[in-house]
């Protein structure tokens, strides 16, 4: 069993051939909008309430069936992949992601509007884990720093230039071209794939997993659901205690139900490989300090500092601009080996970015918060490619598949436990502090205790060796 998480020297420093820069670029584009569409709708809430004139209690299944739907579909991309190819599941995820935002672009209620977004993210919960796949096949792990540097900016720069986005979109146009926006993008992506991608078909006779089926995507829905209803500012606590409850019980036989099959719907036991495990447990923690943070960062910025959706936008692009200077500089770097090291770095950074925040209540300057998120970015932007690199290096190429599945359920869940989790603790805060200010201060110390739990598997990443097989694209 391999222990190696990054490859290094000799052929690291291999340049990406055509193909496989063409390939990171289809998926790139097409993941952009998948990404920066689960964010734009955040500021259009209030919008959206008064022009169906529906309470905010129904127009947060905009937002939350988008999110239960994109969770359901995950598991079924590696089965998809091994089956029908992963250009076509391509494709077609793409497909109703496009076709669900212009859907989405003409609603005339808001039960229509949400019935769209299921659909909308039905498609999306393909998109990430299929594109990913399909890039760590066509570099090899040789050169899969450099590629997931470049694959994971739509990650990062997603949560940041969505809210900005959005608040263009509402104040200059219209609140539908928040979805129509995705129609150009969709079918250029599209347009470019079917040219570009190769048709590799899928062995064609891979079972489903019916059973792992039943028990996880209703499992993961179910604690979605419980969560979200925990964080809800009108969620029943019978709700969320039975939505989580349900999905951890129908999550332990789905666990148990995978160790003992041949060819189950996720492969859990990709775990007993040490880079994997580790790599998985960075990003869960990871993805999920920053998909809280997330909720909280504009959140502060509205309530306490009184900035508008725009400016806060605004005020909030250098964690992007940290993020993306990251990864332009660490994908080099990582597939040199120096992997391990970079991940602990970016650690540290996003401890230092949410300590500073802890702060808030004496009302720092915008200079001193702009450090912070800089900080915050830089520390993103260098965990994603290693741990992805990691990840993938200690496994067969016939495995990536499926492991793409395994990490995408694993990065969505810490997500959404993380976001339910923060936005609880900061009602309670609110209603608990004489200033929204120190609601913040004290709420912030929970996603820098989540960031420092994720250094215990950094440190346990395996170190670098130098790659000597034979593995490759």
């Amino acid at each position: 069993m391999s222990q190696t998480a990054i490859p290094a020297p000799a052929s690291a420093a291999a340049p990406l051939d055509r193909t496989a820069r063409t390939v990171i670029a289809v998926v790139v584009l097409g993941m952009i909008t998948t990404v920066l569409d689960a964010t734009i709708v955040s500021v259009a809430t209030d919008r959206l309430a008064a022009e169906f004139t529906v309470s905010l209690t129904t127009i947060q299944w905009v937002m939350t069936g988008y999110l239960l739907a994109f969770t359901a579909t995950i598991p079924l991309a590696g089965w998809a992949m091994d089956r029908y190819g992963a250009r076509r599941v391509w494709l077609l995820a793409v497909g109703v992601f496009t076709f669900g935002s212009l859907l989405c672009g003409t609603a005339w209620s808001a039960p229509s509007l949400i019935g769209f977004r299921v659909l909308q993210g039905a498609g999306a919960g393909l998109v990430s884990p299929v594109g990913i796949a399909m890039v760590a096949r066509a570099v090899g792990p040789r050169r899969m720093g450099r590629a997931m540097a470049v694959v994971g900016i739509p990650m990062m720069l997603g949560p940041i230039l969505g809210p900005v986005l959005g608040g263009v979109l509402i104040d200059s146009v219209d609140w539908r071209w928040i979805f129509l926006v995705n129609i150009p993008v969709g079918l250029a992506c599209l347009a470019w794939s079917v040219h570009a991608l190769a048709d590799a078909r899928g062995a064609g006779r891979e079972r489903l997993d019916v059973l792992g089926l039943a028990l996880l995507s209703p499992g993961l829905v179910a604690l979605a659901y419980g969560v979200t209803a925990l964080a809800a500012p009108t969620g029943s606590s019978t709700e969320a205690a039975t939505g989580i409850a349900g999905g951890v019980m129908l999550l332990v036989a789905f666990v148990a139900h995978a160790l003992r099959t041949e060819r189950p719907l996720v492969e859990l036991r990709h775990f007993a490989t040490r880079g994997f495990a580790t790599a998985t447990a960075v990003q869960f923690l990871a993805v999920g300090v920053l998909t809280g943070a997330g909720f909280l960062l504009p959140l502060y910025h509205l309530l306490a500092r009184g900035e508008t959706e725009l400016q806060t936008g605004l005020l909030l692009v250098p964690q992007g601009v940290g993020a993306a200077l990251a990864m332009a500089l660490t994908g080099r770097l990582v597939d040199r080996g120096r992997g391990r090291a970079v991940v602990l770095a970016g650690v540290g950074l996003l401890v230092a970015g949410f300590l500073g925040y802890t702060a808030v209540g004496s009302d720092p300057g915008q200079v001193y918060l702009g450090i912070a998120l800089f900080a915050i970015g830089l520390g993103a932007g260098c965990i994603f490619a290693p741990t992805s690199a990691a990840a993938y290096a200690a496994l067969d190429h016939a495995a990536i598949p499926r492991a793409t599945t395994t990490m995408s359920i694993a990065q969505r869940t810490g997500g959404v436990v993380a976001t339910a989790v923060f936005a609880t603790v900061l009602q309670h805060q609110l209603s608990a502090a004489a200033a929204p200010a120190d609601a913040f201060s004290a709420a912030f110390w929970w996603p820098l205790a989540v960031a420092v739990l994720a250094v215990v598997p950094a440190v346990l990443l395996p170190a670098s060796k130098a790659h000597t097989g034979t593995q490759g694209a």
